[in-house]
């Protein structure tokens, strides 16, 4: 940037050079300053000392005549009195600039983007109308600029003035555009952009949970700048426009009456204002007139602390608005000279006795005598009135002006040597003033720190204001809260709900959302075609949650957890097994028990009738085996109830295996037996000796070792293990035993169901023997029931759900156990307790079958 200024003022040198015998003829009209006062170095002011002007004759047949302004801005014209009384203040110090005195010009640009460049370019060059034998490049006539008040006239003033390196220090510009110091190199000004005044804006619409809100902007830079910052943050802090409005004072009726219709056909209750005060009250009236009342406005600082516009809200409108204003502060001694408006008649006596005029509503001089206004008589008081002049409401700006002029001054002081005395009263080149003026850093007398940052903005500090009506209805502002942007994120926004007045003087804050907030256990669905803000809530699937207000998706729970009923949080899930403390449970606990109890007390009875002949006949050694297998196979069910774990599935499978071959290969032996001991009746036949004890004894041993065998091969390459079962339901874990090796489990299963159906093979085989041998039939009924029982069990365990898997495992142990037992041994019970006369060796052997 620095070489781009040198080369800048090489190329001006080179053509003043080639000009140097050239001589300068104003061209335009003179254009005088309102107030004025000479000095060593000139401070020019420029203020809307008029908020309005008569439209000229642009018909291009004659020369426009010069800008005529009307409606005194009585504001403008204490921004001007606040730069007198900085410049008044300085002059009378003996350690700010010493020796050096400061002389104003201050003019008005009538509110006018025109008329404000004419201005800037009249203080540059100054006002002679003819100027003969002088160079045309000469020095600029003032050292700095203080205004101009709106941001768009101090764009077009400051892309103008910028080439020259002319300082120009805002009071009241916070379009955020003026930051651009590409564009605007020589701009700064003592009031925040509106960079940080947006995003409070939008933090503090999120802090009152509005989340569809409109937006009406003035029609400029100001406005669109500054709307479409709020945009941006309120985008950030999901925030959404449902609409946003360009206005502009000069709009024609039609353009108005569309705002309206949009404004009245839209759904959001609060309305965010990047306006002036002269915006609203235009629109004010055309919102009573078509019944637009009850919204919450959301004001930006332009107008939210404006002292004019409560005493144009006779109807309310604005009630209860609540915006951002610059801090509260004071400047010892403004207030008092401000009042004091006599000694400004040497400054300028013109623009003096139109503000006399205005203030008092009186004339200096009748055009007429019917006219009804007084005659001034120029001794009137201004304790008398009480107007927009008298009102001090907007003494931070009246501070801005002040501290632009010290920035100045202090510039100067550090840029001219000043310790005693100045060394030097010349005024300093404008590029070289600049870069000094970016660079000051001081405190005022009330002890407020004054500096520039990068882009020669000030730090960003506001007062949350609020309009409070009074019993009169005439409105209050009241500070609410306070807004810092050099906090920490978190921090920058504190409100005093407490204290606040909702539109409409409602007790609480107005709701204004596009869709109601989805609570927890629900996710938002942004609905098709519209803003973000406007979703539908949809419930969270199973095996998800979400448990925070406005969730945009649902977390999946872990794998052990579970989506409460509510969706909003993730529990524990159930764990499922066949406990001893479930109904089923319970259940086929005491059926094992009672099991194992029967075939005790049966074993019992067989031992205390161990010599009788029907004992005796069946193989009592078998006999008592089989029932104390069959009392383990009782008791193994028990194995299979409770929670797994290592050692419980792996002694569930193998015991109940190695048990059921045990309690089959009795049975087996009893069925060879009696098919022996027909055999051995034959003439001749000596069978028996082959079958003996020792030999039933082995057979029972060999048959149940390899299944032993079989359960040790299992065990040592893929043992049952505990095992949570995620997949059968999602609800709940299934904790059960997997089985490891399937073929493992299989192969103890075939193994046990090769031996049952070889032994009823064998057993139908004999069951036609003589009635002396009937256990054939009796053992030919167990093993039919044995093998239907274990046949079904098949696909009832493959479909059986969670702890009914295990349950069908038991009842078909406990089943083919009873089968067992009841068709072996009760039949011989009943002769021994009931019928004990058949009980007799007689009996037992019967008739021999006759050949």
């Amino acid at each position: 940037m620095e070489s781009l200024v040198t080369l800048l003022h090489v190329m001006m040198a080179i053509i003043n050079f080639s000009r140097a015998n050239a001589t300068c003829n104003l061209q335009e009209d003179s254009a005088y300053p309102q107030l004025s006062k000479d000095g060593d170095i000139i401070v020019g002011g420029i203020f809307p000392l008029h908020s309005s002007w008569e439209i000229p004759d642009l018909s291009y047949l004659v020369k426009p005549l010069p800008l005529k302004c009307k409606s005194f801005n009585f504001k403008a014209f204490q921004y001007s009195q606040s730069l007198i009384f900085a410049i008044e203040e300085i002059n009378n110090s003996s350690t700010l600039l010493p020796g050096v005195s400061l002389g104003y010009k201050i003019y008005d640009s009538c509110s006018s983007t025109a008329s404000g460049v004419r201005m800037a370019m009249a203080l540059i060059n100054g006002n002679e109308q003819i100027v003969l034998d002088e160079p045309c490049s000469k020095p600029a006539q003032v050292q700095a600029i203080i205004g101009e008040t709106y941001s768009s006239v101090s764009m077009a003033i400051a892309s103008t003035v910028g080439p020259f390196s002319i300082s120009i220090i805002s009071h009241y510009a916070t379009c955020e555009c003026l930051s651009d110091k590409r564009k605007y190199p020589s701009f700064l000004r003592t009031i925040p952009s509106d960079y940080y005044q947006s995003r409070a804006l939008a933090e503090m619409v999120k802090h009152f949970g509005w989340t569809w809100v409109g937006a009406i902007r003035r029609d400029d830079d100001y406005g669109n700048s500054g709307m479409a910052a709020f945009t941006e943050a309120a985008e950030e802090l999901g925030i959404c426009l449902e609409y946003s409005i360009p206005f502009f004072r000069t709009y024609s009726q039609e353009k108005i009456l569309r705002i309206v219709e949009q404004i009245k056909s839209s759904t959001s209750r609060v309305i965010v204002g990047f306006l002036t005060h002269w915006d609203l009250e235009i629109l004010l009236h055309v919102f009573f007139e078509h019944n637009i009342t009850g919204y919450q406005w959301v004001g930006s600082e332009a107008w939210i602390f404006d002292p004019v516009l409560p005493t144009k809200d006779k109807n309310n409108i604005l009630q209860g608005a609540i915006g951002l204003a610059i801090p509260k502060t004071t400047v010892t001694g403004l207030k008092d000279f401000i009042l004091d408006v006599h000694p400004l008649k040497s400054a300028g006596s013109a623009i003096f006795t139109e503000f006399w005029e205005a203030l008092f509503q009186c004339k200096y001089t009748k055009q007429n005598e019917s006219e009804d206004t007084p005659v001034c008589t120029g001794k009137e008081k201004l304790s008398e009135v009480e107007n927009t002049f008298t009102d001090m409401s907007l003494m931070p700006i009246f501070s801005n002006v002040y501290k632009g002029v010290y920035a100045i001054a202090h510039a100067l002081h550090n840029l001219l040597g000043c310790t005693q005395t100045c060394l030097t009263k010349k005024q300093p080149d404008p590029f070289t003033f600049l870069q000094h003026l970016k660079m000051v850093h001081f405190r005022t007398k009330e002890g407020e720190e004054v500096f520039f940052d990068e882009n020669g903005d000030p730090a960003a500090k506001y007062e949350i204001i609020n309009w409070h009506s009074s019993k009169e209805h005439q409105q209050r502002f009241v500070t609410v809260g306070l807004y810092d942007s050099s906090l920490p994120s978190h921090n920058r926004l504190s409100v005093n709900m407490a204290s606040i007045v909702w539109a409409q003087n409602s007790s609480h804050v107005l709701v204004s959302v596009c869709s109601e907030s989805c609570p927890p256990g629900t996710r938002k669905a942004v609905q098709k075609g519209k803003p973000i803000c406007c979703f539908d809530c949809i419930p969270c699937a199973e095996g998800e949650i979400s448990n925070m207000t406005d969730s945009i998706k649902c977390e999946q729970c872990n794998q052990d957890y579970w989506s409460n009923p509510r969706r909003d949080e993730c529990v524990k899930k159930e764990i499922e097994f066949l406990s001893f403390e479930d109904t089923m449970g319970i259940l086929l606990t005491v059926v094992s028990i009672t099991g194992a109890f029967m075939t005790v007390t049966i074993a019992i009875i067989f031992f205390r009738y161990k010599n009788t002949p029907i004992v005796r006949a069946n193989n009592s050694e078998l006999s008592f085996l089989l029932l104390f297998s069959l009392t383990l196979c009782f008791l193994c069910s028990l194995t299979f109830i409770g929670r797994p774990s290592k050692w419980s599935c792996m002694l569930r499978h193998t015991a109940f295996g190695i048990i059921f071959v045990l309690s089959i290969s009795c049975v087996l032996g009893k069925t060879i037996v009696v098919l022996m001991a027909f055999r051995a009746t034959l003439p001749g036949s000596n069978v028996m000796k082959w079958f003996g004890p020792p030999q039933q004894r082995l057979s029972v041993f060999a048959f149940t070792l390899i299944q032993i065998l079989i359960c040790i091969l299992w065990l040592t390459i893929s043992p049952p293990f505990p095992f949570k079962n995620l997949k059968h339901y999602k609800e709940k874990i299934i904790l059960e035993c997997h089985l490891g090796s399937n073929i493992g489990f299989w192969a103890v299963l075939g193994y046990i169901g090769f031996l049952a159906l070889l032994c009823f093979v064998l057993a139908f085989l004999a069951r036609k023997l003589p009635d002396n041998f009937n256990e054939a039939k009796f053992i030919t009924f167990s093993m039919l029931i044995f093998c239907a029982v274990w046949i079904t069990f098949i696909p009832a365990y493959v479909s059986s759900p969670g702890k009914f898997t295990v349950a069908v495992e038991i009842f078909a142990i406990l089943a083919s156990s009873f089968g067992l037992l009841f068709c072996i041994f009760l039949p011989k019970c009943y002769i021994i307790i009931l019928k004990p006369e058949k009980n007799t060796k007689k009996q037992m052997m019967g008739k021999m079958p006759v050949k």
